[in-house]
């Protein structure tokens, strides 16, 4: 594993930068993302959402968009980092940044949708693994959300 990297965060809040560096990044995630409706649709969502970037130097490695729906629990809506860049700290930068700052403003919780266990993908397995180790913890499997592949919703408390 390489070494982590130091990363500069930058807050964007729905602009054509966050949409264009989510699609920028979707296009080199095709085994995570490789659905065009949806890609189209977490693209449109960096026009209106509030996002994140990870920064390593000039580029913009890595992208984190949210929405409150309360205003004790968010959600992490996307996350996509950069492949050459996994392992190296760019999403922990990210979770870590988007907790502080809804923590900040009276957020209790933070949730994050993925692909369950019951699917055999070993990326998503990787992925599973990445939100635990940020502090995710595992509250519910459920088939209605996601006809045809199993959503576990994960949480993790923004003390």
């Amino acid at each position: 594993m390489d070494e982590p990297a130091a990363f500069r965060i930058s807050r964007v809040t729905g602009s054509p930068e966050l949409a264009e560096v989510t699609a920028r990044l979707l296009e080199q995630l095709p085994s995570w993302f490789g659905i065009p409706e949806a890609n189209a649709a977490y693209v449109e969502s960096a026009t209106r959402l509030p996002g994140l970037l990870a920064h390593a130097g000039a580029e913009a490695v890595g992208v984190l968009l949210y929405r409150r729906h309360f205003a004790e629990s968010a959600e992490i809506h996307l996350m996509a980092v950069n492949p050459g860049w996994h392992r190296r700290g760019a999403g922990r930068a990210l979770v870590d940044a988007v907790t502080s700052d809804v923590r900040a403003d009276g957020c209790r919780m933070l949730q994050v949708k993925t692909l369950g266990a019951r699917h055999p993908d070993e990326g998503y397995a990787r992925t599973r693994a990445f939100y635990r180790a940020v502090g995710f913890l595992p509250l519910e499997e459920t088939d209605d959300l996601w006809p045809g592949n199993p959503c576990l919703i994960m949480v993790k408390w923004c003390r």
